[in-house]
This record gives structure tokens, C-alpha cells and sequence, in this order.
């Protein structure tokens, strides 16, 4: 094809397709941004005591951040679809022994408990409660 509509048609096709990917790309973000917060969720209390769990050496485990999981204190995917942005912390056990896994979601050594669900602010809350 020869003259001025030869000329204008890939212009406009292109103009056409970059609009479409920015529209596409806005609805991908928008999409993202539901599911995936900038600003994650704050940890509930899950429960007020520490949950004692044989950690068996060399095996994965995905300790729950968000308090939300039915699985205390491990994840159940919660955090996902409740759309926390949180995820879970994978730890490694180093050897196979009985642990005290933090369920109060305030440790300062997650996994593990460090005694802060004893503190009157973590007893004062209510579970399911952020901090």
C-alpha cells in the first residue's frame, strides 16, 4: 500500500498497542497491590503461651508472622489470602530436639519464645489483636 494511509497506520498501531500494555500494566499493578500491600499488616496474638514443637534436624519449617494461621505456630497460608502482606519465616532446625515456639507474635528471637507474652501488654491484648 502507498500514501497517506500507509504512513498513519503503523503510527496509530503502534500509539494503539503501547496504550493497551500501559492499561495492562496499570491493571496488573492494581491487581498486585490488593493482594501484595506496600504497608503489611501488623502480627495479631495469636495465643498468649508458647507452643512447645520436636523440631526434627535438617527439616524446613515456615513459622507463622502474621498470627492469622489456624496452624499455630506454623503457617497456613493465611497471611495470603487475608492479604497481610506478611509472609512466614522459613527456618532450618539445627538438631532434633523440643522448642518453644513463640505464638504471641512479639519475640524479639523468632521463631523461638523469649518470654515477652508474659509482659502485661501481651496479656492485656486481646487474641486476634494487633500489638
Amino acid at each position: 500500500m502507498s500514501g497517506v494511509g500507509a504512513a498513519v497506520r503503523p503510527a496509530a498501531w503502534s500509539r494503539l498497542h503501547t496504550f493497551q500494555r500501559l492499561s495492562q500494566r496499570r491493571d496488573l499493578s492494581s491487581w498486585l497491590s490488593r493482594w501484595f500491600p506496600k504497608t503489611p499488616a501488623k502480627s495479631v496474638v495469636a495465643l498468649k503461651a508458647p507452643i512447645k514443637v520436636e523440631l526434627v534436624a535438617g527439616k524446613t519449617y515456615r513459622w507463622c508472622v502474621c498470627g492469622r494461621s489456624k496452624k499455630q505456630p506454623f503457617c497456613d497460608g493465611s497471611h495470603f489470602f487475608q492479604r497481610t502482606g506478611l509472609s512466614p519465616l522459613k527456618f532450618k532446625a539445627q538438631e532434633t530436639r523440643v522448642m518453644a515456639l513463640c505464638t504471641c507474635k512479639a519475640t524479639q528471637k523468632p521463631p523461638y519464645c523469649d518470654g515477652t507474652h508474659r509482659s502485661e501488654r501481651v496479656q492485656k491484648a486481646e487474641l486476634g489483636s494487633p500489638l
